[in-house]
Order: structure tokens, then C-alpha cells, then sequence
């Protein structure tokens, strides 16, 4: 079982940063994938970007694309979201997410979760 908890959210201007972290529990966090989401009031959690065991391997959404970089420190059971150029529809509350065997990005391939931290950008 992974336990995980998300950090590093908050009020940020249009066009600013944040870096969002997610320390896991437990000695497996090498052997787990994991993945950033979201879910905006009213809408449907969706993908944002996902990370191999191994960090070799990424991928994005469309709409984060060339502005969010997942990375992942396995010596410190971390995963981060670094988030640049921020938009007023990036407000969500963020989730990451993990688990051993995945199909990246698809929502329902993620067993463990933490509970969410909240991104507002004004405009």
C-alpha cells in the first residue's frame, strides 16, 4: 500500500509558479508510476501528467504541455509538478496518484490517492 500527500498549492497571480509535491509512504515508491491530476468544481478529475518508475519516461495533457514538469526524487519518495505560466483555468484542487501497473494518465489505472491540494490563479 502507498500513502501519499500533497503539497505546495495556494493563491498565485496569472502568469506566476508554484511547485506542488507529493511525499509517499513505504519503502516501494521506486517500483510505483505515478501521475499528477486534477479536478476543477463541477468538473470531471482529468489527467495532467505522469511519471515512469524510473522517471525516464513523462507525459502531458495538452493543455499543460511546455508549461508543468513532472519530475520525481526516488531517494526522497517525491514527486513534483513544477507549474510555470499559470492560467486562471488551471484552478483545481490537484491529486496525485500512484500505483505498480498503469495505463499513464487514465484515471480509473490509479489505485492510490492523496486527498488534494487547492491551485487558484487570479486574473
Amino acid at each position: 500500500q502507498v500513502q501519499l500527500a500533497e503539497s505546495g498549492g495556494g493563491l498565485v497571480q496569472a502568469g506566476g509558479s508554484l511547485r506542488l509535491s507529493c511525499a509517499a509512504s513505504g519503502r516501494t515508491f521506486s517500483s510505483v508510476a505515478m501521475g499528477w491530476f486534477r479536478q476543477a468544481p463541477g468538473k470531471e478529475r482529468e489527467f495532467v501528467a505522469s511519471i515512469s518508475r524510473s522517471g525516464d519516461s513523462t507525459g502531458y495533457a495538452d493543455s499543460v504541455k511546455g508549461r508543468f514538469t513532472i519530475s520525481r526524487d526516488n531517494a526522497k519518495n517525491t514527486v513534483y509538478l513544477q507549474m510555470n505560466s499559470l492560467k486562471p483555468e488551471d484552478t483545481a484542487v490537484y491529486f496525485c496518484a500512484a500505483d505498480w501497473l498503469v495505463v499513464a494518465g487514465q484515471v480509473s489505472s490509479y489505485r492510490y490517492w492523496g486527498q488534494g491540494t487547492q491551485v487558484t490563479v487570479s486574473s
